[in-house]
């Protein structure tokens, strides 16, 4: 509880806007571990790893670190398409380069397993699953009013811009062994998300509810979900995992009512995990690879597209606001344009002594078309890769001290202003993270 009440606002912006690992073993395997769960935390990943565990706690904190940064070239022209009703804005004045402020965040962890008297568990994992964080203080806006330009202060021309979304998860997990090498499990999940969004008034034309799109400071919104997990060690060294969680249905964020789709409706997606393990070679060796799939296409907030912006799926109103499904706020209103997509996680570690090391690589789909960079500004959930390490240095017989290193490469996304057919804009991130746990068993 106490751990819920003090979870500070996340920033994780890694597969879309869903963290790589929960767990810090997993973590430093890039994420890849459904097959293959080794501390309090798997349950984020696969319910059915939990009941291996035994009695035991993990807690700790990771360090996260996102670079990013938009640009602009060209511009501004006369195209008239856009939130000023009829005629729109470019991003700067023809060239452009902000950074967003906030490139540190610290969120912690916990997990807590019970064992049972049949030998099965409980525990209950806490950890953040997703998020985003922006904000763009500097930068100007053109506008173009059908007759001249206005140049106005911020990356849309309503001072600072940026979101804020933060996703904080609370599982409660049941795990049983079938037998002496498979077992399943199910978790029960309250989800608690937060989100503020600033600098969106010249967007006010094309929101059905104009009070509720922007500056409204921080609201709030809750969920109850579930996530089923399996495990089984379908040969001797070979083990298999699979995982399933479907779309969490949450409250509505009603203080953004005008800003997404159905009235401020934005689930948590669904989404699934299958993993293979394998032992190799000597000092304990093993290969774990999982493959993810993330259903962003659930949630229209997400991944309506910018278009309905200018194909007259909405009737721009600078005064009363827009009229129309295709509206900000609309039942079919648009959003951030984003895709699904599958992730390729492999890990591989080994044991040497006291010390366990492990190294990993992901690579996973662009949740991102060139086609909607200009509302991505806000939400750059570009990466697709991400390198990992760790290691876990063994204390004595029952506690353990782990370590986790992510580094994302630098990606890039770029496409045209919906705004401004004269202008291209580049979204760009590059990500680190250090994580580190203890944990005990008893």
């Amino acid at each position: 509880a106490l751990v819920a009440l003090t979870f500070p606002a996340s920033a994780w912006a890694t597969n879309g806007y869903f963290t790589h690992g929960a767990s810090i073993k997993e973590k430093a395997l890039a994420g890849a571990g459904a097959a293959f769960s080794q501390d309090t935390l798997a349950a984020a990943n696969n319910p059915a790893g939990m009941v291996w565990q035994g009695a035991r706690y993990d807690v700790g904190a990771t360090l996260f670190s996102p670079m990013r940064e938009y640009s602009a070239e060209g511009g501004p022209s006369n195209f008239c398409a856009g939130p000023m009703g009829p005629c729109s804005f470019s991003i700067g004045d023809g060239d452009q380069s902000i950074d967003s402020e906030n490139e540190a965040f610290l969120i912690p962890h916990f997990g807590y397993n019970w064992l049972l008297d049949n030998g099965n568990t409980v525990g209950i994992s806490v950890f953040g699953n997703g998020g985003m964080n922006t904000e763009y203080k500097d930068g100007t806006a053109s506008i173009f009013n059908g007759a001249t330009f206005v140049t106005a202060d911020g990356t849309y021309g309503d001072g600072t811009a940026g979101v804020d979304l933060s996703q904080l998860f609370i599982a409660t997990t049941y795990s049983a062994k079938i037998n002496d090498t498979s077992s399943w499990g199910i978790s029960g999940i309250v989800a608690y998300q937060r989100f503020e969004a600033k600098g969106l008034g010249n967007f006010a034309a094309f929101s059905t509810d104009p009070d509720n799109l922007t500056n409204n400071d921080h609201d709030t919104s809750t969920g109850i979900g579930v996530r089923f997990g399996y495990q089984a060690e379908i040969k001797p060294g070979i083990r298999f995992g699979v995982a399933y969680q479907p779309e969490i249905d949450m409250s509505e964020f009603d203080d953004y009512s005008g800003l997404f789709a159905e009235d401020g409706d934005f689930n948590i997606p669904s989404n699934f995990t299958i993993g293979m393990a394998f032992d190799v070679g000597s000092n304990n060796g093993v290969l774990v690879i999982d493959l993810q799939q993330i259903n962003y296409e659930d949630v229209k907030a997400v991944s309506n597209p910018i278009e309905p912006l200018t194909d007259g799926s909405c009737m721009a109103n600078p005064a009363t606001g827009g009229t129309g499904d295709g509206c900000l706020g609309g039942d079919d209103g648009a959003g951030f344009g984003w895709e699904d997509i599958t992730v390729v996680k492999i890990g591989y570690q080994w044991q040497v002594d006291d010390w366990t090391w492990r190294v990993g690589y992901s690579d996973g789909d662009q949740p991102i078309p060139s086609s909607e960079v200009t509302f991505n500004i806000l939400a750059p959930g570009v990466m697709t890769k991400h390198v990992t390490f760790g290691l876990t240095k063994q204390i004595d017989a029952n506690s353990e001290l782990d370590f986790a290193f992510m580094y994302a490469p630098t990606e890039e996304v770029d496409g045209t202003n919906t705004f401004d057919e004269a202008q291209e804009i580049e979204l760009e991130m590059n990500q680190y993270e250090l994580a580190f746990s203890y944990n005990r068993r008893f």
